[in-house]
């Protein structure tokens, strides 16, 4: 299954450039703040990006599911050790946004 691989790594990606966005709106906000808005409505975008790449990662699993069965066990390890990290990852940019949007 290298598609979901390969959709996991894009994911990383969109986490990588919400990190980014969110962390250059909290640094503009006071000098410039209509740019750092941009950038928290850049950082929420990737956000969404990540969402509906998720899904469709969903998407591939069950139709393997549906198909062949259980996924292979180690496939599913990688996964699921991955999709660990990107919770994680999600969730304290979701925070910073959320702190963002409430300073």
């Amino acid at each position: 299954m290298k598609i979901i691989m390969k959709l996991v790594d894009l994911i990383d990606d969109e986490l990588c450039g919400a990190k980014d966005y969110i962390k250059m709106a909290r640094r503009e906000r006071t000098e410039h703040p209509s740019l750092a808005d941009t950038f928290a409505s850049l950082a929420e975008a990737e956000m969404g990006h990540v969402r509906t790449l998720h899904e469709e990662v969903a998407k591939l699993i069950d139709q393997v599911r549906e198909r062949d069965g259980e996924p292979p066990a180690e496939m599913l390890a990688v996964y699921n050790y991955e999709h660990k990290k990107q919770i994680d990852k999600a969730a304290k940019i979701k925070n910073m946004i959320t702190q963002y949007k409430n300073e």
